[in-house]
């Protein structure tokens, strides 16, 4: 979305002193004892006002799918580039909806939660605008809904934590694998327990990006391929943690105690920045930089015993995984390559698989399931994801993914870091519940009162939008 992001985070400063003139409703560093956000329901909206910020990669399909959703009004759209803001305009209006507010430049961001009324600021943005933009949301009087990760610091995460405490603001990360369909049916078949007691998790974002990371035309002032340069760790956790973590009750019974990471060498990116300044000299910048090891593999073991494994690769041509494994003590379940259960110690035939989904597909999909393929979004999960979000606001409800789930997922960058930087060392992973996951209820994927938001027709003339892969 930005360029010279650093150069204007530097200008920005701290979280805590951020020089914008926002009304701030509670004071995030308050020694109150914290209000605990797990399990809340805010009050009921009855038309969500929604501003969305960022239209690079992500924003234009946040703006097409939000667009379907009734009770969901886009208000406001932001961009530092205003050509991008009057191409999501036009997914509005070839709509025949009512044109957003628009707002571009590099402050855009900050005059937009200054002027409107929002219930809603949905962020698309690079990752280091994450918890900037997230807090200053919260303080404005508006919940969140951010993509991954929610921040890149300890220190950040802790910041979102403690202003959505004080504000009583949702902070929902938008882990959209969350509502994959098989995800969601192991999610619900390990609450129905036909996979006993769970032992050992594991989950991955392998997908190779190495053209599309070195691309001119792909992200905004390639601030995706920086961050391979600044983080020698797993940059992007939560595609395969957050589907994990619900299941075994990361929050809500049990934690993530420690962790400890491991890094391969580079032996892609280097060679790839050799390759493109040898036909380009715009490459030659990004020749001779120490790149992030091709694959990380952090390792994880919870307050309860449990154990998670996570992958990163990027880079390497091999076929995109997720891995979504999990085994119990009565069961074992795995995505990637293909879906399969057992219950033994061979997986089960295909018909019966469909059996399972028959009977274990969780009653938010068999609501939504088939109106979310139709509208699309990574196969039907991202307009889940967010029909799930806007219905819960309407009707009063818990959100499946709080603050403690985005701090807790997305610690995962800077600790695994950490861990690879000092030779693979044992690093603690900080409780951002501060206790309170003893006694947390797990993740309701029932509906619960709710379900009763209404989609738009589809009959109406699609924008072709750029989503990210």
């Amino acid at each position: 979305m930005m360029d010279s992001r650093r150069d204007f985070l530097k200008k920005a400063g701290i979280l805590s002193s951020l020089a914008v003139s926002l009304p701030t409703l509670v004071n995030a560093n308050a020694t109150a004892e914290a209000f605990n956000m797990c399990g809340y329901a805010a009050p009921k909206i009855d038309k969500v006002r929604v501003a969305v910020i960022g239209l690079g990669m992500r924003g234009p399909g946040a703006v097409e799918r939000l667009s379907f959703i009734e009770g969901c009004e886009i208000v406001a759209l932001c961009d530092k580039h205003p050509e991008r803001v009057e191409k999501a305009q036009k997914i509005l209006t070839s709509k025949g909806l009512k044109a957003a507010k628009p707002y571009s430049g590099e402050d855009g961001w900050k005059s937009l939660l200054k002027e409107e009324k929002l219930d809603l600021v949905y962020i698309c943005t690079p990752w280091d605008y994450h918890a900037l933009m997230s807090i200053a949301a919260m303080k404005a009087g508006n919940h969140v809904a951010c993509e991954v990760p929610i921040a890149l610091t300890i220190k950040d995460c802790w910041e979102v934590v403690k202003t959505s405490e004080a504000t009583k603001k949702h902070c929902m990360m938008l882990e959209n694998c969350c509502y994959d369909f098989f995800e969601m049916l192991t999610l619900n078949m390990v609450r129905q327990g036909l996979f006993g007691e769970l032992i050992h998790g594991e989950g991955a974002y392998i997908h190779d990006l190495l053209d599309l990371n070195f691309s001119k035309n792909g992200y905004d002032n390639m601030w995706r391929l920086r961050e391979n340069i600044k983080y020698n760790g797993n940059l992007y956790p939560t595609h395969g943690l957050g589907p994990v973590a619900q299941c075994l009750n990361i929050n809500r019974g049990d934690k993530m105690d420690h962790l400890v990471a491991m890094s391969s060498n580079d032996f892609m990116m280097g060679e790839k920045a050799k390759e493109l300044a040898g036909k380009d000299s715009f490459f030659q910048e990004f020749v001779g930089k120490k790149y992030r090891g091709n694959m990380n593999t952090t390792l994880i073991r919870t307050a309860k015993g449990k154990t998670i494994m996570l992958q990163h690769d990027v880079t390497s041509p091999r076929p995109y995984s997720r891995l979504h494994t999990l085994s119990g003590t009565k069961g074992f379940a795995q995505k990637y390559p293909t879906e399969n259960i057992a219950f033994g110690h061979e997986f089960i035939k295909e018909e019966k698989l469909k059996e399972l989904y028959d009977k274990y597909t969780p009653e938010l999909v068999k609501y939504i399931g088939d109106k979310a393929k139709e509208v699309g979004g990574h196969g039907g999960m991202d307009f889940m994801m967010d029909w799930r979000l806007i219905d819960c606001l309407r009707n009063g409800l818990p959100l499946d993914q709080d603050v403690y789930d985005a701090a807790s997922w997305s610690c995962i960058v800077p600790l695994s870091f950490e861990s690879v930087e000092k030779n693979c060392k044992t690093v603690a992973v900080p409780d951002f519940t501060k206790g309170a996951w003893k006694n947390n209820n797990p993740v309701d994927i029932t509906l619960n009162g709710g379900g009763n938001t209404p989609i738009r027709s589809k009959n109406t003339k699609k924008e072709n939008v750029q989503l990210d892969v």
